[in-house]
């Protein structure tokens, strides 16, 4: 039988709250009696708000939103959202072939603010487990629980070779918009093959005002996405789980063979970037305004007069490319909340990753009846929808059915949406 319930500790404490744990906190106010506190460093909701760029949309469905798979009478949906703010007759009429990233965002910072649960301004400092709750410090106090779920999101690559060069003019893509003024008038090498990169190559040929853009990439061309019906079967709760049956072995093969179905440029966006090009050289007759140098590796970078000096490093040669500021496009990855330290040792490690249960709580030395949960960490255990938004309301649902479960608010059931 559960223990009773301290009145004092919530059941569970989520750290970030990005979409991941805006689904859950958004689920959570459906069940009675449950109580979650959702902590944020933020002061506002924010969503990657340097990538936030004219014409960037998502890569899915709107239907895949943070309910609607699981509850689609929820007032927290998309549509709930369109409703709410008139627009909904409009959007239908706009017929856009995919939801722009500024009117996504916009819906999501509309659910966030409407949720009592959320504490915005709320850095947590440290997490610890005292015994028979978990303790997530912030300088608004200490907030209690007795599970833990862990949204904290993608940390931002840096290869190596520009770390010490990092400020105005070289910076990772997630900040672009705050840099984008530095640009006019330079010579701008976009590093980075993927749909980021490939948004912020847009934007520079639709401006016009940079006076050169390089876009390097590792990979051997610009790949497309993978958008068929067949690879989009991947993106389902039935996918996710079919994965999570396979050994360790398979599971590296079948990420390797599905990675274009989520990291790829989608082909309308090479469409218009290739017909900007086309129209600017054949039509405007300019020259020399973009170099593509795909199939090339930044091997090195050095201070060179008022900009860098980038050694790149192909399959059978190697340039050097002479740049006045570098954007990185180079994805994110995932690592542990610096607040999480204390409990880093406690998880049960295979092969450089956390031991994950099929309710996407990690193995750990603690008591089974409280539970460290990983939102969008689990990619090696569930596949290539992990840390995509496909898949977000299905996995908050796994999770808050595991924690009513554990703590007995309800009999056990299905988590099936």
């Amino acid at each position: 039988m559960p223990e009773t319930p301290d009145p004092d500790v919530a059941d569970y404490v989520a750290i970030g709250v990005g979409p991941a744990n805006l689904s859950l906190a958004a689920q959570a106010e459906a069940v009675p009696g449950l109580r979650g506190i959702h902590l944020e460093r933020r002061r506002e909701f924010a969503w990657h708000p340097g990538l936030l760029l004219p014409g960037a949309v998502i890569q899915i469905s709107p239907l895949k939103d943070l309910v609607t798979p699981v509850d689609p009478t929820s007032d927290y949906s998309f549509p709930s959202f369109l409703v709410s703010t008139g627009r909904f007759y409009d959007f239908l009429s706009a017929r856009f072939p995919a939801v722009h990233r500024a009117e996504y965002s916009e819906y999501l910072a509309w659910a966030a603010r409407r949720l009592p649960t959320v504490r915005f301004g709320h850095e947590v400092r440290e997490v610890h487990f005292r015994g028979d709750h978990f303790e997530a410090l912030t300088d608004h106090g200490a907030f209690r629980g007795r599970h833990l779920v862990l949204g904290t999101g993608g940390t931002p690559v840096v290869p190596a070779v520009f770390r010490e060069h990092l400020g105005e003019r070289v910076f990772h893509a997630e900040n672009f918009l705050r840099h984008e003024a530095v640009l006019p008038g330079r010579r701008v090498a976009v590093v980075g093959g993927g749909q980021s990169g490939a948004e912020i190559v847009r934007h520079l040929l639709a401006a016009g005002t940079a006076e050169r853009i390089t876009w390097v990439s590792r990979r051997p061309g610009f790949v497309p996405l993978d958008e068929s019906a067949f690879a989009n079967h991947l993106y389902r709760p039935e996918a996710a789980r079919e994965f999570f049956s396979r050994s360790p072995a398979e599971r590296a093969v079948l990420l390797r063979e599905r990675k274009h179905t989520s990291d790829g440029i989608s082909e309308s966006l090479l469409a218009e970037i290739y017909q900007r090009i086309y129209l600017a050289t054949h039509v405007e007759g300019r020259t020399g305004f973009i170099d593509l140098l795909p199939g090339h590796e930044v091997v090195g970078a050095a201070a060179a007069d008022d900009g860098y000096r980038l050694t790149l490093k192909s399959v059978d040669s190697g340039a050097l490319l002479d740049a006045d500021a570098v954007v990185l496009a180079t994805g994110y990855e995932q690592r542990p909340a610096a607040c999480t330290a204390p409990l880093a040792l406690r998880l049960c490690m295979a092969e450089g990753a956390p031991v994950v249960r099929e309710d996407f709580s990690a193995e750990w030395d603690g008591p089974d009846g409280h539970r460290i949960y990983l939102q969008n960490g689990a990619r090696h255990a569930f596949g290539v929808a992990d840390p995509n938004l496909s898949l977000v309301a299905w996995r908050s649902k796994v999770i808050l059915d595991s924690i009513r479960d554990a703590t007995g608010i309800r009999p056990k059931g299905s988590v099936s949406p």
